[in-house]
């Protein structure tokens, strides 16, 4: 046994080694990214089955996708372990359930539900409400979330209140709806997902021999992704154990990206609350990524606001050295995507696999461009997390609806008729209020941009050229499938890792989402998902956005706030950046005028004392270093009491926020901050300059 200990252990860490050697009894593995947490997990099982501890067939993990739970069990194989059970949730509680059902129910076991639209359509229709395709999947949303958070009909608008949910319709409709479904599917006596695990934990509760039966099979309990377990999960987990604590949970609350559908880590953060003798392991070192990418990975969740000190995982990067992330902004989204696939080909003429590259975004309705963009330089591609764009239901759709139109023509120009078209499937003047509601008129909009550009290139192009031109497009997109670049979303690319990452289309209003701004954790959970997306990437990794959206179009966009402070100084971005702010206020002041100032972020024209000052409008995000500001206060408390006056006529506090925020480098810099003066300057310049490191 000790040879075969000897075997398993073999190559682990120090930390992992506690993690695989901790006692029996509650273990919480703090795992960041790349640590190597699934091999830690199964070394743990099989230790623990070595050992003599439990055996295998006692064993019950649990994880969150069928292709991880695939994954475990394959290498719970290659150390010559059968018998351990790695399931899903859901898996785990359909097998108990169908198991007990007789004995608990006592009739037939009511068959599982493949969707839940055709009997929320039903209710829709009896609340009173639309029964459009894309309303249902957004409803069906909305029950299982109440459902994971374990929120009743009866309280769902009290508690999406709380939660301050994004709902597809007015609370009080949607409960009536999830009330409507309930019946339906209960008269009809049929089971969806979500009640999988209802029904698994009230056996569990209500039946004391079932529960002994079970918790006498299964002794030793091991969940992965734990900062994702939702409210119905974490029941399921407690009906599980009973009283018992022989319980590891491994997460990484960096990672919480599916708050939406009530995942929270809050069960991970308090796991030592609930059980104060448990072993807690952190594991940092990073095996996937280079340290450049695990660099700018720490700087992205550093960046974030009240992280709670069981999420504080600083990853250190393991591999050898490799190229700096790349930063590129762009006019336009074509342009964009354009630059991508051109970097993607030489990439793979450098080697580099095609299905080792990725390209991810925020939502999948900006997959077409890029689409497009590789098409074009014949790079076989892979769509992941959702249809491919002209595959897309309400794409053929409004394809349908454009050859119809297409025989007898509205009046009136190209994209003008476009947008005609497709109003009566789902094209409003503004968006709609999130979902899938929101991704289809994304969709949509893209149909009228791509006639906006064959206007601007065909002036004479009508409908049935702008049809022909579409059918052709669609024609021309069916490359392989078998080796490809992978085209996801940051959602969707979860759990998975490619040599070479670019995260596209970073512009405030996508990442962050728009419906994300004015809810502070909306914004954290925005930031978490770009932190995701970094640290997928093993060696190449570039972050880029578009100024406008179309070719030509107005450039009103920014980069993403949670860029500020990322790129490097000797960037070309950061460097134009700032040239361009120095070059404003200067030739205002050649001219013999007052500077007008701009701002140094988006670059509008500045209002106000306290914007000019920072040298920002109030609403763009503020780059602070707060270390900084925290030197600047106390060389001014030194100052001002050296000199016995007030700390405010040394500098104002607004002063040093600006200082902070804009971290002079040379004395032209700091004089061109509002409230810094000939005289100040002279005083106090060089000290300044020294605490910016300049």
């Amino acid at each position: 046994m000790a040879g075969a200990d000897t075997d398993l252990i073999a190559g682990l860490d120090p930390e992992q080694l506690a993690a695989v050697r901790a006692p029996r009894g509650p273990v919480c593995v703090l795992a960041g990214a790349g640590t190597g947490k699934t091999r830690t997990i199964v070394s743990r099982i099989a230790h623990l089955i070595g050992a003599g501890h439990v055996t295998a067939g006692q064993v019950l993990a649990v994880t969150f996708t069928a292709r991880a739970a695939g994954e475990m069990r394959t290498r719970l194989r290659a150390m010559g372990i059968s018998g351990a059970q790695a399931r899903t949730f859901h898996s785990a509680a359909l097998r108990q359930l169908r198991y007990f059902w007789p004995r608990v129910v006592g009739d037939a076991p009511w068959e599982l539900l493949e969707t839940k639209l055709r009997l929320v359509g039903q209710a829709a229709h009896r609340a009173g409400t639309g029964t459009e395709r894309e309303a249902l999947r957004d409803l069906a949303s909305e029950i299982e979330w109440a459902k994971a958070s374990l929120v009743a009909p009866e309280d769902y608008p009290a508690a999406a209140a709380r939660a301050r949910r994004d709902t597809p319709a007015a609370p009080e409709l949607v409960a009536k709806v999830y009330a409507g479904y309930e019946s339906l599917k209960n008269a009809a006596k049929v089971l969806d997902f979500d009640d999988l695990l209802l029904h698994t934990a009230a056996a569990l509760e209500e039946n004391s021999e079932v529960a002994d039966e079970f918790r006498d099979r299964y002794r030793c309990f091991v969940v992965d992704e734990y900062q994702d377990v939702t409210p119905l999960q974490q029941r399921v987990l407690d009906a599980w154990l009973g009283r018992r604590d022989d319980l590891t949970v491994v997460g990484d609350a960096n990672q919480t990206i599916y708050s939406f559908a009530g995942a929270s880590p809050r069960p991970l953060l308090d796991f030592t609350r609930r059980f104060p003798e448990a072993a807690v392991v952190r594991l940092e070192r990073d095996y996937r990524s280079t340290p450049e990418v695990v660099s700018l990975a720490n700087r992205v969740i550093s960046a974030a606001r009240d992280r709670p000190a069981g999420s504080r995982l600083r990853l250190v990067g393991q591999r050898p050295a490799g190229p700096e992330p790349r930063f590129a902004e762009y006019d336009d989204e074509p342009a964009e995507a354009s630059a991508v696939a051109a970097r993607v080909k030489e990439l793979v003429d450098a080697g580099t696999p095609l299905s080792e590259i990725a390209v991810l975004y925020r939502i999948n309705a900006q997959s077409e461009v890029y689409e497009q963009a590789l098409t074009e330089l014949e790079i076989p591609y892979l769509v992941r997390g959702g249809e491919r764009f002209f595959a897309r239901q309400e794409i053929r759709q409004a394809m349908a609806a454009l050859r119809t139109a297409a025989g007898r023509p509205p009046e009136g120009e190209l994209p003008a008729v476009v947008r005609q078209v497709l109003a009566p499937i789902g094209l409003t003047d503004e968006p709609p209020a999130g979902g899938s509601a929101r991704e289809r008129w994304g969709s949509l909009l893209a149909l009228v941009e791509l006639a906006e550009e064959l206007a601007a290139a065909l002036p004479d192009a009508d409908l049935s050229r702008y049809v022909s031109e579409l059918d052709q497009r669609a024609q021309a997109q069916h490359p392989p499938t078998v080796e490809g670049v992978t085209l996801a979303s940051l959602h969707a690319a979860k759990g998975l890792e490619w040599d070479a990452v670019f995260l596209v289309g970073l512009t405030d209003g996508t990442m962050p989402i728009q419906h994300a701004d004015g809810d502070d954790a909306a914004i954290e959970e925005e930031r978490r998902l770009l932190y995701v997306g970094v640290t997928r990437a093993r060696e190449h990794l570039a972050l880029s956005w578009a100024l406008a959206r179309t070719e030509g179009g107005k450039r009103y966009r920014r980069r993403s706030r949670f860029l500020y402070g990322l790129i490097p100084d000797n960037d070309p971005v950061a460097r134009i950046a700032a040239s361009r702010q120095r070059e404003m206020p200067r030739q205002a002041m050649a001219r013999g005028m007052n500077p007008v100032r701009y701002c140094r972020v988006c670059g509008d024209k500045l209002v106000g004392t306290m914007p000019v000052k920072l040298g920002r409008c109030e609403s763009c995000p503020s780059d602070l270093d707060e270390g900084l500001l925290e030197r600047l206060r106390e060389w001014r408390l030194e100052r001002s009491k050296g000199l016995k006056v007030p700390a405010y006529v040394i500098f104002t506090d607004a002063t040093l926020l600006a200082i902070a925020e804009q971290r002079p480098a040379d004395r032209a810099a700091l004089v061109a901050i509002s409230g810094v003066g000939a005289s100040k300057l002279d005083r106090f310049g060089a000290e300044v300059l020294a605490i910016t490191g300049a």
